[in-house]
């Protein structure tokens, strides 16, 4: 089951949740109470009815499940199938990664008749979700390190028949790979994502008489703002990218906000669950 929520919002509740949770809950052992859970989601100021909502929400989802810890007390931990896509979110998070101009690329080409239409609309919304190009009907792009979320995707999907995936040197094109690459994906909109976080962002590095508390609150939002960027840009090579790009900029923001406050966030989350 993929278990990336391509529709939440970065802000809301729920996003917080999911943020908090691939943050938090694999040091924690797994599970958490769910009073100290809605005693985090507090921090980022959303009530406990609204948190309580968006536990429901992620629950339906297939993130969590219900528990009860050795004290007695509710709680959720994390549902099985979970951890391989926080292990997977991780690694796009907080590892950026940039193409080289020789780094290889993975093409999937699929052909999906019109009965099989909503399994060819998840198909493009999945590929698109995980910073692939389109270079035209049926025929994605996407870094070559990505091959295996590729696989997957189509393997969940149930579409891996009706596709091929190839292994491909750098592209060929007419004209500049820069010119190809604005066509094949919308760098005007990875732009706006990454300018948007450095606008939120960019004050909140330092950390002064920062307490545990509002560290977690800075970080969290940081991360729950920053977790669709890497995901939205592919890491176009240098020379494949416009002039001004911004996503350099964000990326060491985003680096230097987890140097500044991601210890003293881990701290107040053990404070609050008693650990």
């Amino acid at each position: 089951m993929i278990l990336d929520d391509l529709d939440a919002r970065p802000g809301s509740a729920t996003s917080l949740l999911r943020t908090v949770v691939g943050l938090y809950l694999r040091d924690l052992g797994g599970a958490v109470a769910v009073a100290d859970l809605v005693a985090l989601l507090g921090a980022l100021g959303v009530p406990p009815a609204g948190a309580r909502s968006a536990v429901s929400r992620v629950k339906a989802k297939g993130l969590l499940a219900p528990a009860t810890l050795d004290d007695g007390r509710a709680a959720y931990r994390l549902a099985p199938d979970a951890v391989p896509m926080l292990e997977r979110g991780d690694r796009r998070i907080f590892t950026y990664r940039q193409q080289g101009d020789d780094d290889p690329w993975c093409l999937v080409s699929y052909s999906l008749p019109e009965a099989r239409r909503d399994a060819r609309h998840q198909l493009r919304r999945h590929l698109a979700w995980i910073g692939a190009g389109t270079v035209a009907d049926g025929l994605w792009i996407a870094p070559g390190h990505l091959v295996d979320e590729v696989e997957q995707i189509l393997v969940v999907l149930g579409v891996r028949d009706a596709a091929t995936v190839f292994a491909a040197g750098p592209p060929r094109v007419s004209g500049s790979f820069a010119d190809a690459a604005a066509r094949w994906w919308d760098l005007d909109r990875v732009a706006a994502l990454h300018r948007a976080f450095l606008a939120r962002h960019d004050g909140a590095v330092t950390t002064g008489e920062t307490t545990p508390r509002d560290a977690f609150a800075r970080w969290v939002r940081a991360v729950d703002d920053w977790r669709p960027v890497p995901y939205a840009d592919p890491g176009l090579p240098a020379a494949a990218l416009p002039a001004g790009w911004p996503g350099r900029a964000s990326v060491a923001l985003f680096d230097a906000l987890r140097a500044a406050h991601a210890a003293a966030a881990r701290e107040h989350v053990r404070v609050v669950v008693g650990r």
